[in-house]
């Protein structure tokens, strides 16, 4: 599903260059949930993001369902991501003035019109995440739970093979923090593949498997 393979990242910096990911390999199979913790600064972000298929690494390969999202055109690497990996972030990334149900639709957009069956998709998650009465709202109305777990339906509307979650639970209260973390694994359970970073021993303790990270490096499966 997801096949991570010697991966390099090294950034420039006003004092030199700074390698943030140094020969890194990691492989999440279809069902599988894993967590990749270590902390602020260690790498773990920028990974996520080269898996995704948003920050192209200096060396390595990245393949999702068989396929190098860097060797696309951009424009089609856009419509893969759109339809193969869902992302979830720590500060929700949620568009300020569109409503619930419209930031839920938005990958459904990147693709076309939404049609009758995304549409309805749409609302299945809405319910499902327990947002029906808050859909028609902007996500400054809503507390910290609410726009994590419209992010979460807003992931998951084309049915992604690949869900990537960036710290998910680091602005909620534990009982949020369940619920999106039990969502995670729902989707793993399902089939999907889900690849977590962060800090937050608590977490982790949702994955099948865990990978420590340190200084652009793994140290430990």
């Amino acid at each position: 599903m997801l096949q991570i393979d010697n991966v390099t990242k090294t950034y420039s910096h006003s004092q030199g260059p700074v390698r943030a990911v140094g020969d890194v390999s990691l492989t999440v199979n279809a069902g599988a949930f894993v967590a990749v913790q270590g902390p602020s600064g260690c790498g773990k972000s920028t990974l996520l993001l080269m898996a995704g298929g948003l920050l192209r690494p200096d060396g390595g390969a990245v393949n999702v369902d068989s396929t190098d999202p860097y060797g696309l055109k951009p424009d089609v690497r856009a419509e893969f991501r759109a339809r193969r990996i869902g992302f979830v972030f720590q500060q929700f990334h949620l568009v300020p003035y569109l409503t619930i149900r419209e930031n839920i639709l938005a990958p459904g957009m990147a693709i076309a019109t939404p049609d009758a069956e995304t549409r309805s998709r749409a609302d299945e998650l809405i319910e499902r995440f327990g947002l029906a009465d808050r859909q028609h709202h902007v996500p400054g109305k809503l507390s910290s739970g609410e726009r994590q777990r419209t992010a979460l339906a807003r992931a998951l509307l084309n049915r992604p093979s690949l869900l990537l979650a960036d710290e998910p639970t680091g602005n909620l209260d534990h009982d949020n923090a369940d619920i999106v973390l039990n969502d995670l694994k729902d989707f793993a359970k399902e089939g999907g593949a889900v690849l977590l970073v962060t800090h937050d021993d608590r977490a982790v303790s949702y994955a099948d498997s865990v990978v420590r990270m340190q200084a652009g490096k793994i140290i430990r499966d």
